[in-house]
């Protein structure tokens, strides 16, 4: 899995109790999912489908770097499915798992459309 992403938690990002509001994490995963998705399909219209089960491990406090990895781990005929892991930067403890978030490829109109993309594709290849 690639960590391209990194967020360093501030105060706007904490929940009451001191550490990383989940909504805020969760804001930024399915933007980093959405970029993703953008980017294998090669396509600005994607939406969020299926986000499962979200697993937190551990939490984050105020000045932690965490890092958001996300790989596909299925190509469907109009989805793309990818499991996603954030962890702390510097420790490198895992805060959070999501086994399955599933971005539906749409058409100009907004319906699902076939994407014919079958393998991931690595930002090496866009320099060759």
């Amino acid at each position: 899995m690639n960590f391209h992403t990194r967020k360093w938690v501030k105060p706007e990002d904490l929940n009451p109790n001191g550490s990383l509001f989940g909504g805020s994490l969760l804001k930024w995963i399915d933007e980093e999912a959405a970029i993703y998705a953008i980017v294998q399909l090669e396509n600005d219209r994607v939406v969020t489908k299926f986000i499962s089960e979200i697993n937190f491990v551990s939490s984050a406090k105020q000045g932690d770097i965490i890092e958001l990895g996300i790989t596909a781990t299925n190509f469907g005929r109009t989805s793309l499915t990818m499991r996603c892991e954030v962890r702390n930067k510097i420790t490198r403890k895992s805060i959070l798992t999501i086994e399955k978030i599933v971005f539906v490829n749409l058409d100009s109109e907004g319906n699902p459309t076939p994407h014919g993309k079958t393998k991931i594709k690595y930002i090496e290849e866009e320099f060759k």
